[in-house]
């Protein structure tokens, strides 16, 4: 640039006069200053500090999802002013403020695109993708397309009695089965066959509007992910081989109780309205009186608001979770026994499954819950303050919470004590099995979840009320290597019992609608085909 001016000067001094060239001169010199000016790394509205001072850059990292922005400020440049030692380092105001308001800015865009990011999950979870349906060849779809609803279950009955030998299979642990092969096959001509036609009749919240939260939400979640399955569901109830009834007695308890009235009268006339209305409307509940028909109900109520129909009563596969065989209104054999969960976080059911290991589980029994039927009080007066390797208490107390949680204290536990409360359903039993503790039932009278294919000896303890005194003993007499092989079994068990936002093969929700099929399939009788 230098060399280009002095040219310039040069020629300008031969060819032009003095007085031209001054005015020249002046020009480039106004030229020069103002370049030097605008090549300055900070501007000149700077205050000017003292002493000198080395401002080091900075990074700011905002991740959005698997990308991440890198923002970095400089404060001073690299490039400084080649200036004198003497001169004191400039500090720009203005910069600073400009990278303020970029970094509120990033934070800004960082914070809209969390929130997209979890509107957009939260969708996922309520638009449930499924996984395929199993690959049937044409010929067997022709032949299963030919049947009539009664003639495809006289087909299954007889495809589960000629079931092939299982011995090792990759989804199934078949220390768990009572019997491995005839489940196995069953599921498989589920899977096949199933078909499940739902009322429309009903209005919300009663109907139509699952429960999700609570210890009452197994009914909801069943209720959900059955009205979004497109495998198992059919709008021809022609071809159906189960009616499903779609109400919800948690909802029901909430919309027609009349709180402190202890009359439940009301409820179990809504629900007579309800099945009477489907009666006169349709002929399907007449066809059968209602023994292809099911409900689900996990309130505690469940069982008592179906007394004034008797067919409903009698007739209806009804999946509970007070299945008392003691009352007469659930029968082994006809009916479901329903699990019991408390899901406390809808998006993520299955937030803090897990469990330590045995040599880090130093608890040899836990309980903690509030005093509710004849069994707990009978648990405490026994157990509460008497032994240190038995933690057993009432509702847990604040300052041992602080210590360890309640799921902390499950995960640190060998046997999870199950007593009853009011009635003989609990969730800790499927708590315990989350948490990998080997759970110990106490509740003479409850029907087993899935007891018809699973054999619960091969993962739990089942103790009598009568036995609470001998209950250490009886846990110290497991031997540590049965133990093991029993919290082990516990593991495999598990994901019989999760609920999934998109249903996984044998999990819950499949293993439930198995044993309503498996009902169906043990009061079908062949000469009722058509």
């Amino acid at each position: 640039m230098r060399k280009f001016l002095r040219r310039i000067i040069v020629v300008l001094f031969f060819r032009v006069n003095w007085k031209k060239l001054f005015v020249i001169g002046t020009i480039l010199t106004v030229f020069r200053v103002v370049f030097q000016i605008y090549s300055l790394p900070n501007p000149l509205t700077e205050w000017i500090s003292s002493p000198p001072l080395d401002v080091s850059s900075y990074q700011r990292l905002i991740n959005h999802g698997n990308k991440s922005r890198e923002l970095e400020l400089s404060v001073t440049s690299d490039n400084q002013l080649k200036m004198s030692k003497h001169l004191p380092a400039v500090v720009s105001l203005n910069s600073t403020a400009r990278a303020n308001r970029l970094m509120r800015v990033m934070e800004r865009r960082a914070r809209l695109l969390r929130r997209r990011r979890r509107k957009k999950q939260a969708r996922i979870v309520e638009k449930i993708v499924y996984p395929p349906p199993p690959v049937v060849p044409d010929h067997l779809q022709r032949f299963i397309a030919s049947l009539t609803p009664n003639e495809a279950l006289a087909y299954a009955r007889r495809e589960i009695e000629q079931a092939p030998l299982v011995t090792d299979d990759p989804d199934l642990f078949a220390p768990l089965f009572r019997n491995i092969s005839n489940f196995k096959r069953s599921y498989e001509m589920m899977e096949l066959l199933l078909k499940v036609y739902i009322y429309k009749e009903g209005d919300r919240p009663i109907f139509h509007e699952p429960h999700l939260l609570g210890i009452y939400s197994s009914e909801g979640w069943f209720m959900k992910l059955m009205e979004e399955n497109p495998y198992f569901v059919t709008r021809d109830p022609e071809k159906a081989h189960l009616f499903y009834l779609p109400y919800s007695s948690r909802q029901l308890q909430m919309a027609v109780y009349v709180p402190g009235s202890h009359n439940l009268r009301p409820l179990s006339e809504f629900l007579r309205d309800y099945v009477n209305m489907l009666a006169a409307k349709y002929p399907f509940w007449n066809r059968t009186h209602g023994t292809d028909h099911f409900l689900v109900a996990c309130h505690d109520w469940g069982p008592y608001i179906l007394k004034d129909h008797e067919e409903l009563i009698r007739n209806t596969i009804k999946a509970l979770c007070n299945a008392d065989i003691s009352e007469g209104i659930f029968k082994a054999g006809k009916d479901v026994s329903l699990p019991e969960t408390a899901i406390r976080n809808i998006g993520k059911p299955l937030v803090n499954v897990g469990g330590k290991r045995v040599s880090q589980r130093p608890i040899l029994a836990f309980f903690a819950g509030n005093m509710h039927g004849p069994v707990r009080p009978k648990l405490l007066k026994y157990w509460s303050d008497r032994d240190e390797d038995m933690k057993i208490y009432g509702p847990l107390p604040t300052k041992v919470s602080r210590i360890m949680s309640y799921p902390d204290h499950m995960k640190s536990s060998k046997f999870c004590l199950c007593p009853m409360g009011f009635e003989v359903n609990s969730p800790r039993i499927v708590e315990a099995i989350y948490y990998e503790c080997v759970p110990v039932i106490i509740a003479d009278n409850l029907a087993l979840p899935f007891d018809e294919v699973l054999d619960w000896s091969a993962f739990s303890l089942i103790v009598s009320e009568e036995d609470i005194p001998k209950l250490k003993e009886i846990l110290l007499s497991i031997p540590l290597r049965r133990y093991q092989v029993m919290q082990n079994n516990v593991k495999r068990v598990q994901k019989h019992f999760h609920w999934n936002a998109m249903p996984f093969r044998f999990d819950l929700f499949h293993m439930i609608l198995h044993s309503i099929w498996s009902r169906r399939l043990n009061q079908f009788q062949e000469s009722q085909i058509s």
